[in-house]
């Protein structure tokens, strides 16, 4: 976000340089850089109440005395009688209408709104979107503007599944499917929640008398939709990282009051529909805990003034979070905000000693199933135990991510998952396994964690011609595990996003119920697998090429083997052996090698594949004595 240096110094009762502010950011860890006369800071997802000139202030507050520059419209406002229909609280829990009809648009804007759009090089579009463009800068707070002319019928507010055209007013016409949150008037959608506006409705240079919504919607309702839907705009921004619910009446009498700065007002009326109080978070006020958190001295009058001086507010030894920190839930929370008002590089480092610990029989027990699963040619996948699907999983009340905002209570989807992305990837023989707390309700309510194991193959059982032309199966499981058949189960494809026939077949067991074949690992000579560094996975298709070679000298077989199998160029990735025949009567020897080739950087032409394979080729012919039956170059 950019801030102007100009703006922000008159929130202080100093007038620090902007170096010294920008150090002061980097303490509170809002990385900056200094852009001329402006500040152009990175926030993290969690800290939405900065998105302001208001919001930055605040937080800066333990290091300057701040004061509120703006002036706000005191006098009394008419009630506002309109026809609104929530039908949604719990998208949008509290609402605000104004309206403001005027006499004449300005021609002219007072300095402190006309110096907004020269800083920025931003564009004008009317009176009233402009106002609220400048609050949303100024205040952290987006509205919207309606032309109330063009306004037929009730306004009802919908989050529902919808499928039907919308056209915004930048006139990009759109499909919205799905759930929406959505505001709707005379049977016609005139508003995209907290991303955008329509056409139908929106002010004109010449607009009058306006409708002014100021809206707190929950931000997993908003999530995603700028993305989906390619209408990124200032608003979305700020309402997926969640603004202040309890400011509405602020807002908006600082939107009359700049608007009386510039032309008179023949009507001004104002209402309100709170469905939900936002909720009160309190924490008991600890200076111990903090200090034993972030492990250095924090004095109750220092922690209690720099909690008071960022808008905290303290009574009876409880801490009151105020509304537009959002992010602030418990005494970690506090710990990591003192610890930044501190600063990181004034906590001096203290020494303790660590006392050896020794490894559990667990962390053994899957080290061993590590390198057994490797030695047979699986590969391990880690997967978050965070999911967006609420389907047999539990509810996090505070999740980092509110697109997860679920724990899994199996790895199946997961697995799943995994082994589709490599089938798109055309891997032919897939073997996976993955070890992973998983989480559950037992009978008295409460979460308990096990450690699962789970396997998942589909494909050719391995690469070599040996095992190429056999299939993966349930048996294969059976032999691997030393298990019943009942424990293995096939996944169906119905409903996958893949068009391969190949069987999905997997295990989940208990890791505390393995068999006694892995409890006995450690008895076992397992060659340890020297695990390579994650190489990234190419977007582009591969390319597949085979080649047949016929020799009648069988010490040649191991040079040709030196040659292709260890061969190195740009884009063949691997190379094994899918056929050997050795026909003693006739004394020839038949050898096929497979090669795929794939690049990380775009998708290889045939030209591309046959210029490497040549190369190849000419490399395995200078042996002497070798034939490639149908090769041509």
């Amino acid at each position: 976000m950019k801030i102007a240096y100009s703006n922000l110094i008159n929130f202080f009762e100093e007038h620090p340089t902007i170096e010294e502010i920008s150090n002061h950011l980097f303490q509170l860890g809002h990385e900056n850089e200094i852009v001329g006369d402006i500040l152009d800071i990175e926030f993290t997802p969690n800290r939405g109440d900065c998105l302001s000139l208001l919001g930055l202030a605040r937080d800066l507050g333990v290091f300057y005395n701040v004061i509120e520059p703006q002036n706000y419209y005191e006098d009394y406002i008419a009630p506002l009688d309109i026809n609104f229909k929530n039908h949604s609280p719990e998208d949008c829990p509290n609402i605000s209408f104004l309206r403001i009809e005027v006499d004449e648009i300005p021609k002219k804007y007072k300095s402190y709104l006309e110096d907004y759009f020269s800083v920025f090089k931003l564009n004008k579009n009317n009176f009233f979107t402009d106002i609220s463009n400048y609050i949303a800068y100024e205040m952290g707070q987006p509205t919207h503007c309606y032309d109330i002319s063009n306004i037929n019928g009730d306004i009802e507010f919908i989050s529902d599944d919808i499928n039907e055209d919308f056209e915004t007013l930048l006139d990009k016409k759109i499909t919205l499917s799905g759930k929406n949150c959505i505001f709707r008037s005379n049977n016609e959608v005139i508003n995209l929640a907290g991303i955008m506006g329509g056409k139908s409705t929106a002010c004109k240079k010449n607009t009058t008398n306006v409708l002014i919504e100021c809206a707190y919607f929950k931000p997993e309702s908003i999530i995603g939709k700028a993305q989906k839907y390619n209408l990124h705009s200032d608003a979305s921004y700020k309402f997926e990282r969640g603004v202040d619910p309890s400011m509405q009446e602020q807002v908006l009498r600082r939107f009359i009051k700049i608007v009386s700065d510039h032309t008179n007002i023949k009507v001004v009326e104002y209402t309100n529909f709170l469905s939900k109080e936002p909720p009160l978070k309190k924490i008991k006020f600890d200076s111990q805990k903090i200090q034993n958190i972030i492990g250095t001295q924090v004095q109750d009058k220092i922690y209690r003034d720099s909690l008071t001086k960022i808008g905290f507010e303290i009574k009876e030894n409880e801490i009151i979070v105020p509304t537009f920190r959002h992010d602030v839930v418990h005494q970690n929370d506090l710990s990591e905000e003192m610890a930044r008002i501190i600063g990181y590089d004034n906590i001096k480092p203290v020494s303790f000693k660590i006392n050896k610990i020794k490894s559990s029989k667990n962390i053994d027990k899957e080290n061993l199933l590590r390198y057994f699963f490797a030695s047979k040619g699986f590969n391990e996948v880690i997967n978050m135990p965070f999911t967006s699907r609420n389907i047999s999983s539990l509810r996090i009340d505070n999740p980092l991510d509110s697109n997860r905002g679920f724990l899994r209570t199996t790895l199946e989807q997961s697995l799943i998952e995994n082994l589709l992305y490599n089938e798109k990837r055309q891997k032919e023989s897939i073997k996976l396994f993955e070890i992973s707390d998983i989480y559950s309700i037992n009978k008295d309510g409460r979460v308990e964690v096990d450690k699962y194991l789970g396997v998942v193959v589909s494909g050719r059982v391995g690469n070599n011609y040996k095992e190429f032309s056999l299939k993966l199966d349930s048996q294969y499981l059976v032999e691997l595990f030393k298990i019943d058949k009942s424990e293995v189960f096939e996944v169906s494809r119905d409903g996958l996003d893949t068009k391969i026939k190949n069987k999905i077949f997997m295990v989940l067991l208990k890791f505390n119920e393995l068999n006694e074949k892995f409890d006995k690992l450690e008895n076992q000579e397992i060659q340890k697998i020297n695990f390579k560094k994650y190489d990234q996975i190419s977007d582009f298709p591969s390319s597949t090429r085979d080649l047949s070679f016929v020799l009648s000298d069988e010490i040649k077989i191991k040079k040709l083997e030196d040659i292709i199998l260890n061969f190195k160029t740009d884009n063949l990735i691997s190379a094994f052996v899918f056929d050997f025949y050795n026909n003693k009567k006739n004394n020839q020897i038949k050898i096929g090698f497979r090669l795929t080739f794939n690049s990380k950087n775009k998708t290889l032409t045939v030209d591309d594949v046959d210029s490497e394979i040549d190369y190849i080729v000419k490399s395995c012919m200078e042996i002497g004595g070798v034939e490639i039956p149908g090769y041509t170059k």
